[in-house]
């Protein structure tokens, strides 16, 4: 059941960032006539949506687990998993750099989940 949150977990941070992305805007907030308005498109306010479960869960998973152990691995799985998004998705580059960094977060996580 632990797996299974903190892959709902990193499918709704990714897809939180994907959809914040393809929406295209970052919302519009305004005061007038003494009214506050805030507009967002709804692609972006699906995201908002994702990334604001996504929270919350984290909340609960990092209540689970030592935070030693699931901040950094959620962190480093997150970021790969928005790499990969970016670059399938919206066909942004990856250079050398991003590859080796990945490759790099990779080893550190397998190092932390390595059992002597």
């Amino acid at each position: 059941m632990k797996i299974i949150l903190i892959v709902i977990y990193l499918l709704l941070t990714v897809a939180g960032l994907v959809l914040m992305k393809m929406g295209g805007n970052s919302g519009t907030i305004s005061i007038a006539n003494k009214e506050l308005t805030f507009g967002i498109s709804l692609v972006s306010g699906l995201g908002f949506l994702c990334y604001i479960c996504s929270f919350l869960l984290y909340t609960k998973i990092i209540m689970m687990f030592d935070l030693s152990y699931i901040v950094p691995l959620t962190t480093g799985i997150a970021q790969i998993l928005t790499l990969i998004a970016s670059y399938v998705i919206f066909k942004d580059e990856m250079s050398f750099q991003s590859v080796g960094g990945a490759i790099i977060v990779i080893i550190g996580i397998l190092l932390m989940n390595y059992k002597r």
